[in-house]
């Protein structure tokens, strides 16, 4: 198997810390759609404070997407899943515990189109992020014995009878533990493939860029380090990090990303090169010179923001311990509005689908929900478009 890169292995164990472990006491679930309610941020604010990197202000956007209509039940009875994504218009998933990925019929119905050798499911790690390339190769995050990693492959068949090939291993030993493993992968609009790493429950090796856990990483599709990273031969794209879930990028390509706090403040960012998030020194907005600081803020308890979807303007995020899907305009993203707030359970990824719905996928079978009859799901929303 080829391998390009080896990662400084610092394989590890923790203990669950509050913000992306502990879960409140499940509420009723509401009954319909209800109205969506306008989120007020326990503290929002502007971004870069003493930052020697870009200025990380909002992109100047003339249109907004916004949620209009009912859920649809898409698909059901999934097995922890993760991650989902759309290969030539076929809905993908990835199952954190059994290491498959799946393949959703038009009538919803589910069929692995393989499984991920070696992967090893422990707490949070497993078999996490999917992304698919212009090529229709599709690029894989997931845990094995020594550490987290990012491999290709190759799909073959048609619709109904895809097979995966054999993987192509880009990236490993990226520092895994049982919790705080990243795990999110997406190709940006210059074609470069990037990846979330968590800090792996080792909290300052965030700071240090000779580690990759604690960092969003960006790389070449073929694995190699892009010559214009901000940090020369390094994949390092930006530090400083304790969990981030989830990237997009809106239309004039600017990239935002989600994290995990810890028991203060989870965080909206906006990513540039080089930059320092400050985590573990800082945690939310501290305008601290040297780090960037978040553009909104939320406590754990209501937030746990994991996988991020961009369409015409507008940020959807999806939330773990808050059990809510949660729209932000890109033009004020110091704002926020909820949307079925603890009406699904575990809300883990969203995405935008190739008809232009919201599709966002529960996670209430991975060990801290509250799982109900058919569950878990992914349910489809329209949008609307200003």
């Amino acid at each position: 198997m080829r391998q390009r890169f080896l990662a400084a292995t610092a394989l590890g164990t923790g203990i669950l810390l509050a913000a992306c472990t502990a879960t409140p006491a499940p509420e009723p679930a509401a009954s319909g759609s209800p109205a969506p309610t306008q989120s007020t941020p326990a503290v929002s604010g502007s971004a870069a404070s003493g930052t020697s990197a870009e200025p990380t202000s909002a992109p100047a956007t003339t249109a907004a997407a916004a949620i209009a209509g009912t859920p649809q039940q898409v698909a059901a009875d999934l097995d922890a899943p993760w991650s989902v994504v759309f290969r030539n218009g076929t809905p993908l998933v990835s199952e954190r515990n059994s290491g498959q990925i799946l393949e959703l019929a038009p009538d919803g119905s589910a069929r692995p189109i393989g499984t991920v050798e070696g992967v090893v499911a422990r707490g949070e790690s497993g078999l996490l992020g999917l992304a698919v390339g212009s090529g229709g190769d599709l690029y894989v995050y997931s845990t094995a014995s020594d550490g987290n990693r990012v491999q290709r492959f190759t799909v073959t068949g048609s619709p109904g009878a895809l097979s995966l090939g054999e993987p192509d291993t880009l990236l490993d030993r990226i520092p895994s533990a049982s919790i705080h493993d990243g795990g999110r992968i997406a190709f940006g609009p210059d074609g470069m493939l990037y990846v979330t790493a968590g800090d792996a429950s080792q909290r300052n090796s965030a700071q240090d860029r000779e580690f990759l856990a604690g960092k969003i990483l960006r790389m070449t599709p073929g694995g190699d380090v892009p010559a214009d990273n901000p940090f020369p031969g390094s994949l390092v794209y930006s530090y400083g990090h304790r969990n981030p879930q989830g990237i997009a990028w809106t239309d004039d390509g600017t990239m935002f990303a989600t994290e995990f706090g810890q028991n203060t403040w989870d965080e909206l960012n906006i990513i540039t090169p080089g930059a320092n998030y400050g985590w573990p020194t800082v945690e939310g907005i501290a305008d601290r010179e040297g780090f960037v600081d978040p553009v909104q803020q939320w406590e754990p308890s209501g937030a746990s923001p994991s996988g991020m979807a961009h369409a015409s303007g507008t940020l959807f995020i999806a939330n773990l311990r808050g059990q809510v899907l949660r729209s932000v305009p890109v033009s004020d993203p110091s704002t926020a509005t909820d949307h079925y707030r603890r009406e699904y359970g575990r809300i883990r990824d969203v995405t935008v689908s190739p008809e232009g719905q919201l599709w966002f996928l529960t996670n209430n079978t991975d060990g801290r929900g509250d799982p109900k009859p058919g569950d878990d799901r992914i349910l489809a929303v329209p949008l609307a478009r200003d």
